[in-house]
């Protein structure tokens, strides 16, 4: 089943992903005014013609309105700003390998991109067996663009409450305690195992075809926790239908500083977010790669941007250089190869 998400985490993810074309749109706005967003590389002006950037989201049906009016507009006043027509298209399914696969084929010239979560390359590899496409060579990064942090929720009936003390329940009683994830290899199921094997403790996944129905299923009491993106936990733990034992991230959030983090509470190390980079394919122009960046970075760095954009999402940027984003998705890659392998975890 792999990568899921509620419906309002997917809302969240594609505001994110779709941003991009307003990244696009506001280059000319936002700190480049009298720069002309063009290059010329082997005698060929890019962007030269139509953009075509590839979202990889799950449950589009139900979040295509979103999709359409946040992305449809951006790549109206894209096309103003660089001259083209920026096409945005959402192409999920297979756990992202659709998509990925779509644009890995793709002729390398700056033309097609990806805006892809961590799953693509850094867990379905492990996952699945063959894939019909190599992770590593066929894309380029170009770079990260936002991680979301993910909490651990627990019913209010769980005798817990806090993470040490579900450490210690757990202990007392293994096997007995369980947890409900949105498909086997989620990031609800894999940061859970990864939980499982940093706290030496064992418990029962429930899993569900869905992380709506898996939530609703906590806050009811019929399951006792699981992962899920902080921003979908803040209005249910606000309202006391669940308690949040901690989030996932490095350091506390800002907007919520009450709230322990993993590592802190015993799992020194843990960290438990999901992210998206942007990618074009494999062999890109390296000056194509360079522009797209600086202007992303650019953007990111603009403090309106922040302030509508990724504060009232709880984005966490996580912009860098090619080389940097590229170590780490490898280092990314290598952690999840850990917890598939010890979780004995596949999907063929």
């Amino acid at each position: 089943m792999g990568l899921e998400y509620t419906e309002q985490e997917t809302a969240i993810a594609l505001r994110a992903v779709a941003s991009l074309g307003a990244i696009m749109s506001r280059f000319a706005r936002w700190g480049v005014a009298g720069r002309v967003l063009t290059l010329t590389v082997h005698n060929i002006t890019w962007p030269g013609r139509t953009l075509a950037v590839s979202l990889l989201a799950s449950r589009l049906i139900h979040c295509l309105a979103a999709t359409v009016w946040l992305s449809l507009p951006s790549a109206v006043a894209a096309a103003e700003s660089w001259g083209q027509q920026v096409i945005v298209e959402n192409k999920p399914g297979a756990s992202t390998q659709i998509g990925a696969e779509y644009v890995a084929k793709a002729a390398p010239d700056g033309y097609t991109l990806l805006v892809s979560p961590e799953a693509t390359f850094v867990v379905n590899p492990w996952l699945y067996s063959k894939q019909p496409y190599d992770p590593m060579k066929d894309f380029t990064p170009i770079t990260g663009l936002v991680s979301i942090s993910q909490s651990l929720v627990a019913s209010p009936d769980l005798l817990a409450q806090t993470l040490p003390e579900l450490i210690a329940l757990a202990k007392k009683r293994p096997g007995e305690l369980n947890y409900g994830t949105f498909g086997v290899g989620s990031t609800g199921h894999l940061n859970m195992e990864m939980l499982q094997s940093m706290a030496g403790v064992k418990l029962v996944a429930v899993h569900y075809k869905g992380a709506t129905p898996a939530l609703t299923d906590v806050m009811a009491g019929h399951i006792q926790m699981m992962f899920i993106s902080t921003s979908s936990a803040i209005e249910p733990w606000k309202a006391g239908k669940l308690k949040l034992l901690a989030v996932g991230s490095r350091q506390r959030l800002p907007r919520f500083p009450e709230l322990p983090t993993a590592a802190e509470s015993g799992l020194a190390g843990f960290e438990a977010v999901s992210w998206f980079g942007l990618f074009a394919p494999g062999g890109t122009p390296r000056a194509v790669v360079e522009l797209l960046n600086a202007e992303v970075r650019r953007v990111f760095k603009d403090p309106e941007f922040q302030e509508k954009v990724l504060t009232p999402n709880m984005f966490e940027p996580m912009v860098s250089s090619p080389e940097q984003f590229s170590s780490f998705i490898q280092s990314e890659a290598q952690k999840w190869g850990d917890v598939v392998r010890k979780a004995k975890v596949k999907l063929d």
